[in-house]
């Protein structure tokens, strides 16, 4: 070997290029200590066009402070070793953050730009459903600043199946004028619901004769049936494939013909 011209041309051309290459990586790992790259600043912001309502804004700026003064001595947190997965998290872990979107600003900052939750609707004893449909916790009192929000509840999972029928019941009820305050959906699969006036629609599961018709019978049926009590009605029971019961409060009596 030590006769091939060529061969020893290679291997010392190799050795050049693997030293310039453990240089260029101490001048590098070098570079990214020097402390103008250390870690200066978080800037917290909503997303384009959004605004922050409900995430805190002490726990978002802890969580700021936490990252620029949690610089561990020798290689640690720069513009350039951040973990931005990690920092998302951080973020995304604070109430009412959706989402957490972070991104590098030259030379030492952090730009994260915060989507809330905006709640639609209350899901069980403890939880919230967002306008995606997606189930989150949250202060319960914080949701309902704005007013009430429908109490919907059912099994595990079932959270966009529930959804869809509060929906679809909105409209179905709508001509009686009436709208849904609750909806139920029991560990069998049967539902009812809370209208604004404090009544109670029995729907029961689906049958011969679906839901939806058994609803809507009732909403154009509701005007003339209210018209006949002194008092509204507590329950309708719509689970009667030609018609529904009507439970009267216990001190409703019927109006006088006329």
């Amino acid at each position: 070997m030590w006769h091939n011209s060529r061969m020893l041309m290679t291997l010392a051309n190799a050795l050049i290029a693997m030293a310039a290459v453990g240089m260029l990586t101490l001048f590098g790992w070098w570079l990214v200590q020097r402390p103008m790259f250390v870690l200066r600043e978080v800037v917290i912001q909503p997303l384009e066009g959004r605004s922050l309502t409900h995430a805190s804004p002490q726990l978002l700026k802890q969580s700021a402070q936490g990252l620029v003064q949690s610089q561990p001595r020798g290689p640690g947190l720069n513009f350039f070793t951040v973990d931005l997965n990690a920092v998302r998290n951080q973020f995304e872990a604070v109430p009412w953050v959706r989402h957490a979107s972070v991104r590098r600003i030259w030379p030492n900052r952090l730009l994260v730009q915060i989507e809330e939750h905006r709640a639609l609707a209350l899901w069980g004893d403890a939880q919230l459903i967002n306008t995606f449909g997606e189930p989150f916790t949250a202060n319960l009192g914080e949701a309902e600043v704005d007013g009430q929000l429908p109490r919907l509840d059912g099994p595990d999972g079932a959270h966009t199946q529930v959804l869809r029928r509060f929906d679809e019941l909105q409209q179905w009820v709508q001509p009686s004028g009436r709208q849904v305050v609750a909806l139920t959906l029991s560990g069998r699969y049967s539902w009812s619901t809370e209208l604004d006036d404090g009544s109670e629609l029995v729907l029961g599961r689906e049958q011969v004769v679906p839901i939806e018709e058994r609803v809507k019978r009732w909403a154009e049926a509701y005007p003339k049936v209210i018209d006949k009590f002194s008092r509204k009605p507590e329950q309708f029971d719509l689970r009667y494939p030609n018609g529904f019961a009507v439970r009267a409060l216990v001190s409703a009596t019927p109006k006088p013909q006329e």
